[in-house]
């Protein structure tokens, strides 16, 4: 049974199995007030970095910090075998041998001349290190999500800290990772315009604070962005250098082998990405960039797809295209060998993605190379691995989406795929021995805060968060957030109504098919914004209860979410009914029109709000353009004026409740009012 379970921030303190936090000193508590944190003179800069930002999370909660110097409570952060004092204490480290990524935490008294207490934070490597060093700071109540979302620490006076026993910890799942895909309507133009843009795109500053957010999430790999509009991440060697600083494992999509990124960085015509007939000229672009990355941590993706997405060219057959990847599969590895190292220990991927999985049977992949297993966009996975792969030395993974783009529908929107689902088909990969990389789509990053904490939670200790089930989750993540655990029902309520449809899947049709309304009975729609206007009522009732510190992030994490989706239902079903009643009931026509024009002005407002100041650009209702019509729902058709407002009322009531929505967004409840 693992030591650690969850961080629960408690009304006295905070515990961690083992770990107590508590404002009262105890005969046997660690005071934290002008600890002194000491690292190696050597360290590795990850090591480095990770206790001044101990140090910064300690400042945070209004305490005394430094890194260096002398004192009389001190922190030692430091990996085995690496940090002389740690090396000195004779502590019993044996159960770090080996252990991928484990750290244990120790508490000493007087263990050096003028020490009279000590934290001892060890890792068995430098990123065991860093998460034995976020899972203090977490325990004393700093989340992951203090920088982006801007979750403010409680500020509770002096801290203590006592450990019964030495505290282990370790991953469950080798590979943890992030994929920041369809990042058009946020990310990107946030990074363009606000955050970075110096850089005039995705550039190494938006990337470190990518990198410093999965530390703080136990997390470790990344696919970066990949989509036309973004710069490739390997155009700026500073991102790659970055990363492997912050000890993140950089690997590529599904659709880019050997680190490339194909929609900007091939620049031959697209046609002549094709390994039956341009074999040489592939081959000299994916050892290009070995040759520049060969040195870094990496995860390599083999195979081979069509640029942006799209299918492989070459080969006709099925059989004909399980040989070209054949072929192709064991040029790589040669590159691998040339470049990099042994390929048999040489960490390679291989995503049967979409029609690439039909192909597998036939595929010779090297038994070394870790099979990952896709979902089906929409969060059931399509294939488990049977007996015979589970005991691939290479392992197997999942690739997981949280947000879509493509067909039939897309979700780019709002964070609406429920925890529970995710811990279940995550629960069955697991028990099926997919163990060696999890990676999530997760689109902008924002607004999947509370599904990322959850996911990466899960990838760490699947056995407790299974165990815990959704509501539970849901509370305690609340507590750790806010101090209110009754958050958590509001979001269990969110995930279960819009997880039944989706507000991007409001207006349901499949691609090739005409437009179609939602085929819920009046009465269906009445009763699902009658939830909706109940979580909201809850909603307001817990918001007085925030404090000040934390409004905003209760506001990004809380009420945008499930206010955005209320007022988006709303919209729609008074425009369908709207619709469905104009020709026999004109007034009562004209009253849904109006409403769905209020509901439209509110939630534009809404986002508004979301993107004002430092988050300026980062969040699009959707849809937000015309782009991938195919995929996405359409604009709604609102009423033309006179039906649902004038022009100028329009303008009015928009500037109005912008006006109402500050500093604190104070909507009026949803009223469904829909007329059968």
């Amino acid at each position: 049974m693992r030591a650690l379970l969850l961080c629960l921030l408690l009304v006295s303190g905070a515990a961690q199995a083992g770990l107590d936090v508590s404002t009262r000193a105890t005969a046997s508590s660690l005071p934290l007030d002008g600890a002194v944190i000491v690292a190696a003179p050597d360290a590795d800069p990850l090591e480095a970095f990770v206790a001044q930002d101990l140090a910064d999370d300690l400042k945070r909660l209004g305490l005394r910090a430094s890194v260096g110097g002398k004192g009389a409570v001190q922190i030692w952060v430091g990996t085995a075998g690496r940090h002389a004092q740690i090396d000195a204490a004779g502590l019993d480290l044996s159960r770090l041998k080996g252990c991928w990524e484990c750290f244990q935490i120790t508490q000493l008294r007087n263990p050096a001349p003028g020490v009279s207490h000590a934290l001892l934070i060890v890792g068995a490597d430098r990123r065991g290190t860093a998460y034995g060093v976020y899972t203090l700071s977490q325990a004393l109540g700093v989340s992951p999500w203090v920088w982006w979302a801007d979750v403010a620490p409680p500020r509770r006076g002096p801290l203590h800290v006592s450990l019964n026993q030495p505290l282990h910890d370790g991953p469950a799942v080798k590979y943890r990772g992030l994929f920041i895909n369809d990042e058009d309507w946020g990310l990107q133009p946030w990074a363009a315009n606000t955050f970075e843009p110096e850089a005039r795109n995705i550039g190494p500053r938006t990337y470190e604070q990518v990198f410093r957010l999965l530390l703080r999430l136990k997390a470790n790999t990344l696919w970066p962005a990949m989509h036309q509009v973004s710069r490739a991440f390997n155009d700026n060697p500073k991102n790659a250098e970055l990363a492997q600083r912050y000890g993140i494992v950089m690997g590529s999509s599904h659709a880019e082998p050997m680190l490339r990124n194909n929609v900007s960085e091939w620049k031959a015509p697209h046609d002549q990405y094709n390994y039956a007939t341009n074999a040489a000229q592939v081959r000299d672009y994916w050892a290009e960039r070995l040759k520049t990355n060969g040195r870094y941590e990496s995860l390599f993706t083999l195979g081979m797809r069509g640029i942006h997405d799209s299918g492989m060219q070459g080969g006709g057959t099925v059989a004909e295209k399980q040989a070209l990847l054949n072929g192709l599969i064991a040029d790589q590895r040669e590159l691998i060998r040339q470049h990099v190292g042994d390929p048999a220990s040489t960490p390679q991927v291989f995503v049967p993605y979409k029609e690439v999985l039909p192909l597998l049977p036939g595929l010779a992949l090297p038994d070394d190379v870790t099979l990952v297993w896709p979902d089906d966009n929409f969060g059931y996975i399509r294939q488990f691995p049977d007996a015979a792969q589970a005991k691939r030395s290479g392992g197997s993974g999942i690739y997981y989406h949280l947000s879509y783009l493509g067909a039939p529908l897309s979700y780019l929107w709002l964070d609406t795929t429920p925890p529970a689902l995710v811990a279940e088909e995550m629960g069955r990969a697991f028990d099926a021995g997919a163990r060696q990389l999890w990676v999530v789509n997760a689109g902008d990053i924002k607004p999947h805060e509370v599904n990322l904490s959850h996911w990466f939670d899960l990838a760490w200790n699947p056995a407790a968060l299974r165990a815990q089930g959704q509501p539970a989750y849901l509370r305690a993540l609340a507590q750790r957030l806010f101090g209110i655990d009754e958050i958590g029902a509001i979001w269990d309520g969110h995930y279960r109504v819009n997880f039944e449809r989706r507000p991007e899947h409001l207006q349901f049709h499949l691609p090739g098919e005409r437009m179609r309304r939602s085929g819920m009975a009046p009465a269906a729609a009445q009763q699902r914004l009658s939830r909706l206007a109940a979580l909201l009522a809850a909603l307001d009732a817990i918001r007085p209860r925030v404090v000040p510190a934390q409004r905003e992030a209760f506001f990004q994490l809380v009420e945008y979410p499930l206010r955005a989706a209320a007022l988006a239902n709303e919209r729609f079903f008074a425009l369908e009914r709207y619709a469905a009643t104009l020709e026999r009931d004109p007034g009562g026509a004209r009253a849904l029109a109006a409403q769905a024009v209020r509901a439209d002005r509110r939630l534009k407002a809404l986002t508004a709000r979301y993107n004002e100041g430092r988050w300026a650009g980062i969040l699009a209702e959707e849809p937000a353009d015309g782009l991938w019509t195919s995929y996405r729902q359409h604009a709604p058709l609102l009423p033309a004026p006179g039906l649902g407002g004038s022009a100028p009322e329009a303008l009015a009531d928009i500037a109005r409740a912008m006006a109402d929505l500050a500093p604190l967004p104070l909507l009026e409840p949803i009223a469904p009012t829909l007329r059968a």
